[in-house]
């Protein structure tokens, strides 16, 4: 099977966007496309594989699956480049527009500045903190903030968000350039109190409105962003009483802006880049 492919990232949490639905694919041959195409050796390479169609409803929707073929419900940075790419391509005729995902449905908006898309500010929907929603092991109802566990034979202190995906936020007292994310992440991205695995964000806070992270993704391994993982920190570090309800998220390849408004809504706002385009051959799908 033969298909046109763009390579896009957002701050370089790269992703490959085709244009069909998963659905004309068995579940294993959609897993095991986007290991092979994500393959940074043998592949196109990236963190991601996105799919992007429209419904019957005539919605935009997309799915994505990790390097690893696993399919998350949502990813921050892999939407705000669906939905310029929808619009570059001329498929969204306005500059806010729904996009259907695993985890509801969000709305991005394209920010125009001289005459192109400078930005993109996505609505996030409302974050959810009850334990058995996230999913997280603890009492129905509770909200996991600054709650002590053991990872690794020590004891930590986690916020648990989900944006329609679990994370586990972490605030350090240390340089998190200088933290051991590659031991530490995986501990806890397979820790038996996230039934769902979780994406984890190491956090160092410069002022109340300022953090540098880091984030250990679920399927994925660490990247240089993660836009659910930046709203996550930000409303985790509200919860938490450090941070205000506005905030710069500093990641690897770059900064996030986002507010966990007062109609608790989380805005994320970031850029997204295209990279390339190319044709795809794959003789495993028919």
């Amino acid at each position: 099977m033969i298909m046109e492919f763009t390579k896009w990232h957002g701050l370089g949490n790269d992703f490959i966007l085709v244009e069909m639905t998963p659905d004309r694919l068995s579940p294993g041959q959609a897993a095991a496309f986007a290991r092979k195409v994500c393959d940074r050796n043998f592949g196109v390479g990236g963190d991601g594989l996105v799919f992007v169609f429209s419904d019957e409803q005539g919605m935009f929707n997309m799915r994505i699956f990790n390097a690893d073929g696993t399919e998350p419900e949502m990813c921050g940075n892999a939407i705000r480049c669906v939905a310029k790419y929808l619009y570059l391509k001329g498929l969204a005729k306005e500059t806010a527009f729904p996009v259907r995902t695993k985890a509801g449905i969000k709305v991005p908006e394209i920010i125009i500045g001289d005459k192109q898309a400078a930005a993109i500010k996505v609505d996030m929907g409302e974050p959810i903190l009850k334990s058995e929603l996230i999913p997280f092991r603890g009492e129905p109802g509770s909200m996991i903030i600054d709650r002590e566990i053991e990872a690794g034979g020590k004891k930590i202190n986690i916020t648990a968000v989900s944006m329609g995906n679990p994370h586990c936020v972490l605030f350090i007292d240390e340089m998190v350039d200088r933290f051991p994310v590659h031991i530490l992440g995986p501990q806890l991205e397979r820790h038996h109190l996230f039934p769902a695995k979780a994406n984890v964000e190491f956090v160092e806070v410069v002022d109340r409105n300022i953090v540098k992270a880091r984030v250990w993704e679920r399927g994925v391994g660490e990247t240089l962003a993660c836009g659910t993982g930046a709203c996550a920190v930000a409303v985790g570090g509200s919860l938490c009483g450090r941070l205000e309800r506005k905030t710069e998220i500093i990641l690897p390849g770059g900064s996030l802006f986002v507010e966990w408004g007062k109609d608790n809504h989380v805005y994320m706002t970031g850029p997204a880049e295209e990279v390339f385009s190319g044709r795809l051959f794959w003789k495993g799908m028919i």
